[in-house]
């Protein structure tokens, strides 16, 4: 992807790795962008591939930190496995290439454990919010085109108002920056007990509101700031604010879709780039790069492969079927299996029919 600069493996997982048995491929170059040289994996025991084909073609199990690109897709074969940030639900292309190809494919993002958490989600949910805002603030200067204010304020000057819509890991990060900016913080969300835990971890620096089409009218025109971040794991976003709430929106204020690699939360939203970020709807400035935490690579490989790597290494190490018969963290994970899309998320957003593990695992 655009400035994607992330990777799916640090040396120190390679070398872990090779400690079980397994050997470990790295496409030329690939940690270069993270901090991590060829010669840094070739130390730890990774041979270096030079051709993405040959990769591909001698590899059991492939990891990505995003979804493959399109033109990837040919090099897949059967029954290997993919693991990664897919996202599928916004990417049918791309699904029905890696069902052609009858790849398994593993999600980072819907993984959970049995409290319903999502492990390998956090960390780049935890970047991409506090990133939210860092964005907004400088995309409120009136030199990249906002409307010319500080979110701090000075003394004798109003504050600047951020609006989170959203009040899970990315919103909670997102309100963590902007309260230490000074801004005006409003946290919309659905879930009771989590507006209730950031009341209590905020200790009245911000204002929580249940979220509705009236509250969501009620405080975005009158905001300078909106991070959207909500999330419906596998599945895609909920449009939460139509064209008709943008329009309302004050000339120069900035939006944040950190939700846009599921299709995004804002009628207006369109994915855009780390080189083309932006761009205008009704005067208010939109930000929907999908691989945001890529702009901090270093940060975000190490605390991506952190959490990714005990899991990577069981995957490696037994029997697909057997690990989906008994680890049902994993089993959660799988979006595609043996030409069959296995998330219900992912099978409503294509219209096509999807079926459990349990059915095809018999």
């Amino acid at each position: 992807m655009d400035h994607e600069y992330r990777v799916g493996l640090t040396p120190v997982g390679v070398r872990q790795l090779l400690e079980k048995g397994h050997g470990v491929f790295l496409e030329h170059g690939a940690g270069e962008g993270s901090g991590f040289s060829n010669d840094d994996y070739q130390k730890a025991g990774a041979q270096i591939v030079k051709r993405k084909e040959k990769l591909f073609e001698d590899s059991n199990l492939i990891i990505k930190v995003k979804e493959p690109l399109l033109d990837e897709c040919r090099f897949f074969h059967p029954k290997q496995i993919l693991f990664s940030y897919l996202h599928l639900a916004a990417h049918p292309e791309v699904t029905r290439q890696l069902l052609k190809k009858k790849v398994n494919a593993i999600a980072f993002e819907t993984l959970s454990l049995d409290d319903g958490s999502f492990p390998l989600l956090k960390p780049m949910s935890e970047i991409a919010g506090s990133l939210s805002v860092q964005i907004g603030l400088f995309y409120l200067q009136k030199s990249a085109g906002g409307e010319g204010i500080l979110l701090s304020g000075v003394p004798g000057v109003e504050k600047g108002r951020v609006a989170i819509l959203g009040s899970g890991t990315v919103g909670r990060n997102a309100a963590r920056v902007a309260v230490g900016l000074g801004a005006h913080v409003t946290v919309l969300g659905k879930e009771i007990e989590e507006l209730r835990e950031l009341e209590f971890l905020f200790q009245g620096k911000i204002e929580t509101r249940f979220s509705s089409t009236d509250s969501i009218l009620e405080v975005l025109p009158q905001s300078d700031l909106v991070v959207g971040a909500v999330l419906q794991p596998g599945a895609q976003a909920p449009c939460l604010v139509p064209r008709s709430i943008i329009s309302k929106m004050k000339k120069g204020s900035v939006v944040v879709d950190v939700s846009i690699d599921q299709g995004g939360c804002f009628e207006t939203s369109r994915p855009t780039t780390h080189s083309d970020p932006v761009y205008q709807v009704d005067g208010v400035i939109h930000y929907c790069v999908s691989n945001i935490p890529g702009a901090v690579p270093k940060t975000s490989t190490q605390a991506l492969c952190n959490v990714t790597l005990p899991y990577l290494i069981k995957i490696a190490s037994e029997d697909i079927d057997k690990i989906l018969k008994t680890e049902s963290s994993i089993r959660r994970g799988v979006n595609l299996f043996q030409g069959n899309i296995t998330h219900r998320g992912v099978g409503e957003a294509m219209g096509e029919p999807w079926k459990s593990l349990d059915s095809i695992l018999i």
